[in-house]
């Protein structure tokens, strides 16, 4: 079995500048392998990220960072190929400084969204806490470990080492995950911990933290609408089942340092009419506040009834 690697994040995320066709600046980009018919949205969501980050001088002294972003999936996206990010510079004040960036592929907008930019300033501190009834990460099983020896639904051999080690993070489940049956039970609420499975390379172009900013956006498309599933009894293997996301938004409250355990709190909001709704939150091992996810996705699925199985 291949050592899984934190590499794919990194290589997502590394951008080449190109002559801008729309608006200010324009980037290129490559989506990573996955084992469905398009690519993940994280890819999306970090790549616009970091095209924007570029723009903007980073945090310092007279610099900025990001602080949220806010996102529109319009069309599925090829799987390793190339998608040209143009960004437009709505505004740069003292303070704020603010993007719009749009995905282009196959000569067609695929993604949009804002983007904006803080200097910080002295204030006021308060977060939410962090859940203190959630198992250490060192309890719990790897994916790996989980799914070794299980098989079942859709699940390939291709789906199966890409859930094992593919995503450049190891994703330990509280009460359990979701691949190919629903581990813990049917409520809405469950928690991640993610850590890269190894340290981050350096990517060209960008600082520590704007590195980790977008590596933090990469990774958290990957289980936010796992809540919605859960609540009704569905798993990621169940035939007939198609899920899409629709929009997205992140805020960036702190600093984030990927180089240890997140935990990824997360609670289904709605379901209805074809679409969920969950929120996220990703706490440090300390118990800080450092980003908060909402994302709404299409759950589409064969089932009948999706109030849950008997």
């Amino acid at each position: 079995m291949t050592t899984p690697t934190s590499q794919t994040v990194t290589d997502a995320i590394a951008l080449t500048e190109c002559e801008a066709e729309v608006f200010d600046r324009a980037f290129t980009a490559t989506t990573q392998p996955c084992p469905w018919p398009k690519a993940y949205g994280g890819d999306m969501v970090a790549q616009a990220l970091v095209a924007a980050s570029l723009t903007v001088p980073a945090s310092g002294t007279g610099g900025k960072s990001m602080h949220s972003m806010h996102s529109y999936f319009m069309r599925p996206v090829d799987i390793g190929a190339e998608v040209r990010y143009e960004v437009e510079v709505l505004r740069d004040g003292r303070g704020y400084s603010t993007r719009q960036v749009r995905g282009f592929q196959n000569g067609k907008p695929v993604y949009v969204c804002l983007a904006s930019f803080a200097a910080g300033e002295p204030s006021g501190s308060f977060a939410a806490t962090m859940p203190t009834d959630v198992p250490a990460p060192d309890s719990l099983p790897t994916s790996a470990g989980y799914l070794h020896e299980r098989s079942g639904g859709t699940m390939t051999e291709t789906s199966k080492a890409y859930w094992s080690g593919g995503r450049s993070f190891d994703m330990r489940h509280v009460p359990g995950p979701v691949y190919l049956e629903v581990e813990g039970g049917q409520s809405p609420q469950q928690a991640v911990w993610v850590k890269p499975y190894d340290a981050l390379r350096e990517v060209a172009g960008l600082t520590r933290e704007q590195r980790d900013t977008a590596a933090l956006a990469y990774v958290c498309d990957y289980t936010i609408l796992e809540p919605t599933l859960r609540v009704l009894g569905l798993a990621w293997a169940d035939e007939g089942l198609v899920t899409a996301s629709l929009d997205h938004a992140m805020w960036f409250h702190r600093p984030v340092v990927l180089d240890d355990w997140l935990l990824y709190a997360q609670e289904a909001w709605s379901v209805q009419d074809g679409r969920g709704s969950a929120v996220g939150h990703f706490f440090t091992t300390a118990g800080e506040l450092v980003a908060t996810v909402v994302q709404e996705g299409m759950l589409r699925t064969a089932v009948p009834d999706q109030g849950g199985r008997s």
